[in-house]
């Protein structure tokens, strides 16, 4: 067994991201201890791939040199850290906790510098892409950390990641992803803004991507944006409203702490939060193309 393989790694959050990620890990040949929950489905994925379904925290920080945390945001790593028998109150020093969530930087610098008291280190490191590059392994990832804290967890991060950039010190990571969102739900918003304007003038979904398609305007995040569009793909971006708008919103915080004029973060914030306020929020981020266009009083067909 390698140096590296020496480390024990414990996972909180197989959701849509969080299992692939886990199972990248346990195919490399790192053993993972994870936190079991309700839905099934996740938790045998990963046993059958030899990782350690666990019920409390305890648990996963007892068993484990290197944590991940794979969650919605903010609200959900500090329970999961500060909680009543959260992690604060049982991890062994030496350990390192990473961040993959998209969280808000000022809570990540709190708990980075809470961690520190009991010698353990913190790293704020955010994920780019999809579900499917999660089980793929072709993930990208912006890391906040010290500089040997990063040596320590690259080739971990290795096994689930194509493109891994330290991005600078604690809170970075999440500082740079919220510039990242802005600019692929901004897309999302102007998509969905185009594709209700080219439906009203008569122009079909299908004849707007003939163009943009293959062009200077076309990229991934189009590419999954359309796929929903064009074939009603639900699955093809796995983010919900519900996330878009919350990320919009630390964004849009993280403007005002910084004293940045920020009016298309307002606007783009705006296109969400109604798609969110009509009971829309678990609804995936190509949907706000229908809730643009219903807006406008313009039917979809089914």
């Amino acid at each position: 067994m390698s140096a590296n393989h020496q480390e024990k790694i414990g996972f909180i959050g197989i959701g849509f991201m969080g299992v692939g990620i886990a199972a990248n890990i346990l195919k490399k040949g790192y053993p993972l201890t994870f936190l079991g929950r309700s839905k099934k489905e996740p938790s045998l994925i990963l046993k059958n791939l030899g990782g350690t379904e666990v019920a409390t925290l305890e648990s996963v920080a007892a068993s484990s040199s290197i944590i991940f945390i794979c969650v919605t945001g903010s609200k959900q790593v500090e329970e999961i850290i500060r909680g009543a028998n959260g992690l604060l109150h049982h991890l062994k020093p030496g350990t390192v906790v990473v961040d993959c969530s998209t969280s808000d930087p000022n809570s990540t610098l709190s708990l980075a510098d809470e961690l520190s008291k009991i010698q353990v280190d913190y790293a704020d490191a955010p994920l780019g892409g999809t579900p499917q590059n999660a089980e793929e392994g072709t993930l990208s990832t912006m890391v906040g950390c010290r500089a040997e804290v990063y040596d320590r967890l690259l080739p971990i991060i290795n096994t689930w990641a194509a493109k891994s950039v330290h991005i600078g010190s604690v809170g970075d990571g999440h500082r740079m992803k919220l510039l990242n969102n802005f600019l692929s739900l901004g897309y999302g918003a102007l998509y969905s803004e185009a594709l209700a304007l080219a439906r009203k003038i008569g122009i079909s979904p299908a004849r707007f991507d003939s163009v943009i398609r293959g062009g200077r305007m076309d990229c991934g995040f189009y590419q999954t944006f359309m796929k929903y569009n064009l074939e009603g793909d639900r699955a093809a971006h796995k983010f919900t409203l519900n996330n878009a708008n919350k990320d919009l919103m630390y964004l849009s915080a993280m403007a005002d702490a910084a004293g940045v004029a920020n009016p298309l973060v307002s606007a783009v914030k705006n296109s969400y939060t109604s798609a969110v306020a009509l009971g829309a929020g678990e609804d995936f981020v190509p949907m706000l193309a229908d809730h643009i266009a219903s807006m406008n009083g313009i039917k979809i067909p089914s």
